[in-house]
Parts: C-alpha cells; sequence; structure tokens
C-alpha cells in the first residue's frame, strides 16, 4: 500500500473491496491478515502499477522509517549471524504461511523460504523478501554483500535478468524452493550503528507479541514440542518421536516433508533457538547449555553456536549482558 502511495497509484475503493477493510484499519503495525487476502494484494499491485516487477522494485526501497519490530531486532544486534538467527526465529511474524529455515556449510550461509502450501507462494511477494532481505543488509550492515547464488522457485519471468545484476551470483529459476547463499565470512561482519537498548527493548516487545500470537497447529510444531522435551534427556532419536506421534519413521518424515521440513532441520532449529535463548538468559552455565542441547561436550557446542551466529557463546552471552545493564 504504502509503495503504491509513493507511486500515486494507490487506489482505495479496490484496496478496500478486496480485503474487507479500511485503508485506516489497515494502516495498523498490529494488524494480522490472511496470507491470501496479502497475496492478492500484491497481484492487485502488478496491475496497477503494469510491472510484473513490482515486488523485485519495492523491495529495493529502504526507509529506515517504515521498518518493523524484526527488521529493527536484526539491525540492532551484534552481529550478521546473530541477525540472521533472529530473522529465521521471529520469521513466523512476518508470514505465518512461509517457513524459514538457516543453514551454514564451511564456506557459505543458506537461507530457504519453504511455503507451507502451494497455494501460499507467490511471486510478487517472493521477490520483495529477497530483494528486502540483500538491499537492507547492503544498506545497514555492508554495501559489499552479494549472493554467491540463488535458486528461486517460480519459472523466469520476463524481467528475469535484473536478479542477476541485483544479487550479484548466478541465478537458477524453477527450481520449487528459494534458497539464497552467501560467504560465511559475512556472519561476522559487525553491524554498525547497533544501539543495545534498542534491541533489548524491541526484543522483549517481539518476545512478547510472538507468546501472544496464536498460530496455525501445524505437525512440525507439535515435532518440534516433543524434540525440545527430548533434547536434554538423550540422542535426538526420530523412532522415539515418531512412535510418540503414533506413526513410522517413515510416516514421520513424509508429513515433515510434506511442510518443506526435514527431521534433521528441525533438531537443528529447535537447538539453535534454545542456545540463543539460555545464552543470552544467562541462567545455566555454558558447559550445563552444551548437555541440555544433547552436545557431548562444550567444544562441540561452542562451534555450532560460532557456526550460528559468528562469535563464541562467551562472547554472546557477554554482549548481551552489556545490552542490558
Amino acid at each position: 500500500m504504502h509503495y503504491l502511495d509513493t507511486l500515486g497509484l494507490l487506489n482505495r475503493p479496490r484496496i478496500e473491496t478486496l480485503t474487507g477493510l479500511s485503508l485506516e484499519a489497515l494502516e495498523d503495525p498490529d494488524l494480522r491478515i490472511p496470507a491470501s487476502t496479502h497475496y492478492q494484494l500484491w497481484e492487485l499491485a502488478e496491475q496497477l502499477t503494469g510491472d510484473p516487477g513490482v515486488g523485485l522494485h519495492a523491495g529495493q526501497v529502504v526507509d529506515p522509517e517504515r521498518m518493523g519490530l524484526v527488521g529493527h531486532v536484526f539491525f540492532n544486534c551484534d552481529t550478521l549471524g546473530e541477525a540472521v538467527v533472529q530473522y529465521v526465529r521471529l520469521h513466523r511474524l512476518i508470514n505465518e504461511s512461509v517457513t524459514l529455515s538457516f543453514e551454514q556449510t564451511p564456506d557459505q550461509a543458506i537461507l530457504t523460504w519453504q511455503p507451507d502450501h502451494p497455494d501460499h507462494y507467490c511471486r510478487q511477494d517472493m521477490d520483495r523478501t529477497l530483494a528486502a532481505a540483500l538491499c537492507r543488509t547492503r544498506h545497514f550492515i555492508h554495501r559489499g554483500i552479494e549472493a554467491d547464488w540463488l535458486e528461486v522457485a517460480h519459472p523466469e519471468p520476463g524481467y528475469g535478468s535484473e536478479y542477476r545484476k541485483l544479487f550479484g551470483g548466478p541465478v537458477i529459476f524453477g527450481t520449487g524452493i528459494t534458497r539464497m547463499a552467501f560467504s560465511s565470512q559475512h556472519l561476522g561482519h559487525p553491524i554498525p550503528h547497533r544501539n543495545p537498548y534498542v534491541y533489548s527493548a524491541v526484543l522483549k516487545q517481539v518476545n512478547a507479541v510472538l507468546a501472544r500470537l496464536q498460530t496455525r497447529k501445524s505437525f512440525s510444531r507439535k515435532v518440534r514440542r516433543l524434540i525440545s522435551r527430548q533434547m536434554a534427556t538423550d540422542r535426538i532419536d526420530a523412532d522415539t518421536l515418531a512412535r510418540q506421534c503414533h506413526m513410522s519413521r517413515q510416516t514421520l518424515y513424509r508429513k515433515l516433508k510434506k511442510e518443506g521440513l526435514s527431521f534433521h532441520d528441525l533438531v537443528e532449529q529447535v537447538r539453535q533457538d534454545k542456545a540463543l535463548r539460555y545464552v543470552a538468559d544467562d541462567q545455566y552455565a555454558l558447559g550445563e547449555i552444551a548437555f541440555l542441547l544433547g552436545f557431548s561436550e562444550l567444544s562441540a557446542f561452542s562451534r555450532a553456536f560460532k557456526r550460528w551466529t559468528g562469535m563464541a557463546p562467551a562472547q554472546f552471552r557477554a554482549n548481551h549482558q552489556e545490552g542490558n545493564e
């Protein structure tokens, strides 16, 4: 809506008819609308602008004054690695219909966006998401960041050459899943102009919103809860979890795959989320946290934490405590 307004193309009657809400109601920052309605708004934006690449172009606009809560958390973290972990953890505040996951190889950091249902994929919205992620990171953190490569779920559109120019690396279309990779060396980039006070205050508010949010009960969330409970007792075992769900391991894998996830993905996500909270809370010693998360020794946990956040857990804890003083 704001992007259309800046172009002088905001069509109040069509937007209010489509959403069933007034423009004034739609400007409420805490309002949540159905994903299908959100995606229909993108279709309307393409019609009103006559621009098939409207999402890609809107995503390149960086306006700090219109940044949401998650953006303020992201750009007030200590490093890009910590920011990415928070972005993944808080992503369902932005869009509950798409799962975001993060993995790291020795050389690359890879973000993956997977809709929970084929009807919840929107080319314009995915364009905007990808462009905004990279352009905001360049603006606030490091101008030299480029994608090593980009895989885009949808077929190549007529404006396909714009992706290569914007993202820098090779782009492959029609992959059925959207993934963006960049050098893992960037994870250690400190975030300039970060404000520990703003970070602490906004994070508390975001966590409160996240706790109140009534999300759709999905199978993967049930498995996440089981993984979380089992994590400190023994090695995470898919067969045991499958029995608790009254199904075979193969059925467990198949149901998770329908939501665009693997069992390994969920275990990693739970570990990352718990690690971030435990280390920041200062309730447990680092050795205890390693045990609670199922690591055999502290050194293995430290290596994993540095891979996730770009810094050692002791450094992360010290930085977080400084921000809360």
